[in-house]
């Protein structure tokens, strides 16, 4: 945690010690801001279908209705969150297992929309590993990122079934592949069944998937959410909210219309599986929203909860002040 606070001060250390001055204004340049104004979205990982309304949201006008002309970018080596909170993207793709650390640090990013409403994540085997529980993982090999979470995680739910966390050996794969670290390395990882379950459906591959929310509901936390930062919310609200708006009216679209959604994606990542987006969008759109009153909702008790679950077990030094991590105030009615 304290690298990744070094990270993020340096972030905004360079962001602070920026001194170049603005350059004439041409004709061109009022031009483009007659248009809308410019603001970055950096997404958190390639395209996929968690970020489908942002780029409904980009191909049906609903940005350059709201006055916005938005630009997606990648996020690079800097990674997302450590963009947006030091201002150098205005919105940004995270996660509250992110923003809760960040928080604690003092780091101004801020959570303002749920893009899924339940955590849909959980740990997936091959079916022919025999891992259905828990317990299960006993004498298994996890592969992960390296996070000091998955150890938390997994320790957490096997102690609710009087396993032995010791019991597990857990690998740092990076960015290898599920189905060639299954194969190759491991027995079990943490993936998004909104993505790599339904490939596995799509390749016939069996898995057996424990999801986080059948064993806590301090796990069931937003994962992804849209961000930005303090100096965005405090300085141009109304921007805030045109980009918000902006975005629930594109997945709403996707909620409604999921197949065309997903035409849409591939539009504009065209590298992309299409059999893979279109199933993938048929799973999830009904997940935008799911049981909220609303696209984008969020709950104070789900913010308190999990970052309880984080202070419980280590992986915070303070308690969080939830109400601060993220707002609602900008969703639409």
């Amino acid at each position: 945690m304290k690298r990744w606070l070094v990270i993020m001060l340096a972030v905004l250390f360079a962001a602070g010690c920026n001194t170049e001055k603005p350059a004439e204004k041409s004709a061109d340049t009022n031009e483009k801001e007659e248009k809308g104004k410019k603001v970055t979205l950096v997404l958190d990982w390639t395209p996929n279908t968690n970020h489908t309304g942002l780029y409904v949201a980009q191909d049906q006008g609903y940005f350059e209705e709201e006055g916005l002309e938005v630009e997606i970018i990648m996020p690079g080596e800097t990674g997302a969150d450590q963009l947006v909170a030091s201002g150098k993207a205005d919105f940004g793709v995270s996660y509250q297992e992110s923003i809760t650390q960040a928080r604690i640090q003092d780091v101004p990013i801020i959570s303002i929309a749920a893009v899924i409403q339940h955590n849909t994540s959980g740990f997936a085997s091959p079916a022919d590993k025999n891992i259905k529980t828990p317990k299960d993982f006993t004498g298994k090999s996890y592969g992960g990122w390296g996070s000091p979470v998955e150890e938390s995680v997994i320790s957490s739910l096997m102690k609710q079934e009087n396993a032995n966390p010791e019991d597990v050996s857990i690998i740092n794969i990076g960015d290898t592949d599920f189905f060639t670290a299954v194969k190759r390395d491991v027995d079990f990882a943490w993936i998004y069944y909104g993505w790599t379950g339904v490939e596995a459906e799509l390749r016939g591959e069996k898995i057996n998937m424990i999801y986080l929310t059948d064993y806590s509901e301090k796990l069931d936390y937003y994962t992804p959410v849209l961000a930005t930062n303090e100096a965005m919310i405090n300085k141009n609200p109304d921007t805030v909210k045109a980009f918000v708006k902006a975005a629930a009216k594109g997945y709403q679209y996707a909620i409604d219309n999921p197949e065309k959604s997903a035409d849409i994606l591939l539009a504009a990542a065209p590298d992309l599986d299409a059999e893979l987006v279109k199933k993938s969008q048929e799973w999830l759109s009904p997940r935008y929203q799911d049981d909220a009153a609303r696209w984008g909702e969020q709950k104070l008790e789900v913010w308190a909860n999990y970052a309880n679950w984080m202070y419980e077990n280590g992986l915070l030094e303070k308690k969080l002040k939830a109400e601060e991590a993220f707002t609602n105030e900008f969703l639409p009615e």
